[in-house]
């Protein structure tokens, strides 16, 4: 019984990331169906192969190690980065945005790979150049490793996965010390350019700011997911309605209940009783993620889980304060349960490493 403890405890990040996954797939079957039972398209099936693909992922970083991705960081970053320029010039257009690379047998989409290899140089620079972080030199070069791929990926459009670095980017080099004058003059100077910020803003992300302040506004257009999301939330009650017994989900009020919007499903047909089992679920794995770069002594380490621990609690709390009109609709997946390969695999993959952190350091 005590080998059987020892031995869920070790791969306990893994269990918890599986049993979200799980609920992942059960969602998505329910997102599949039309209300006579016909498969419009096989979401868990499709997000099935997925998960099998990143069994693969997984055993390469924990093979590889963190210490080895680290030392060729920058070249992964580098190679991003040309990812992220070609997706400009051959990128396949979808919805007026153009953010993937067509491989033929699936899309690639470099920006969320760019979440892990922008954690990966960030994490190695600063251990590297731990000395330089106390004068303005030294914070220079993390902030052009961030605004590099800030830039190429707004101008995809993605307002919401270039937003996930910037906290990445200010809490680990506060974590790693760098003086707080430069973090503050980095806010102020992005407060200050709000308003050319707000001109080059897409029409459609526009519609999406103003529509968060008034959903009324526009309540067939740019309003109308939001306030179908708010219904499907509210009308789960304690219980829900039921698994694929959802009415704004079944009878397809809500769209992209299976992407962005797959918490409203979760609200509505597991009601909130499901909600609190999922928060609860994504609280357990940032607490045992905080555990081990706590534990951890090395740097390189511990920044590199700390790093993770934000990146997916930011897309969890912006996720679901969006299905819920707290913040504006900026398209960010809810990790492990959204449908989509790229976003899926590097979600595991930050959990791969955290976890190599953990088993190359012995801590437990």
């Amino acid at each position: 019984m005590i080998k059987l403890k020892l031995k869920i405890a070790k791969f306990d990040v893994f269990i918890i990331m599986a049993a979200l996954c799980i609920i992942g797939l059960i969602v998505l079957h329910s997102a599949s169906y039309a209300p006579a039972g016909l498969l419009t398209k096989n979401f868990a099936k499709m997000q099935s192969v997925w998960i099998l693909f990143s069994l693969a992922a997984i055993f390469f970083v924990l093979k590889y190690g963190y210490e080895k991705l680290l030392d060729k960081a920058y070249i992964l970053y580098a190679i991003n980065i040309a990812l992220l320029l070609l997706v400009l010039i051959i990128g396949k257009t979808a919805l007026g945005a153009k953010r993937w690379i067509n491989l033929g047998l699936f899309l690639l989409q470099p920006a969320e790979l760019c979440k892990v290899t922008f954690i990966l140089a960030l994490v190695r620079y600063i251990t590297d150049n731990q000395y330089k972080l106390d004068n303005i030199r030294g914070f220079i070069v993390p902030f052009v490793i961030m605004l590099l791929p800030v830039v190429l990926i707004i101008k995809q459009p993605d307002l919401g996965t270039a937003l996930t670095l910037l906290p990445i980017f200010f809490v680990t080099l506060f974590v790693s010390g760098v003086k707080k004058r430069y973090l503050l003059w980095s806010i102020m100077a992005g407060i200050i350019s709000s308003p050319f910020l707000w001109n080059i803003l897409r029409p459609y992300q526009k519609n999406r700011i103003l529509v968060f302040l008034n959903p009324n506004q526009d309540p067939l257009g740019a309003g109308y997911t939001v306030i179908q999301s708010k219904i499907a939330i509210g009308s789960g009650g304690l219980w829900g309605k039921g698994w694929m017994a959802g009415t704004q989900n079944q009878l397809n009020f809500l769209p992209e209940r299976h992407t962005d919007f797959i918490f409203s499903i979760i609200g509505e047909e597991w009601g909130f009783l499901g909600v609190v089992l999922v928060l609860m679920l994504f609280l357990l794995l940032f607490i045992r993620l905080l555990k081990i770069a706590d534990s951890t002594t090395d740097p390189a380490g511990k920044l590199l889980v700390i790093a993770t621990v934000i990146l997916l609690w930011f897309q969890v709390f912006v996720n679901i304060a969006m299905v819920m009109g707290l913040v504006p609709a900026v398209g960010l997946p809810l990790p492990f349960l959204t449908y989509g390969g790229s976003n899926l695999i590097v979600a595991i993959i930050l959990i791969a490493l955290a976890e190599s952190v953990k088993q190359r350091r012995k801590v437990f």
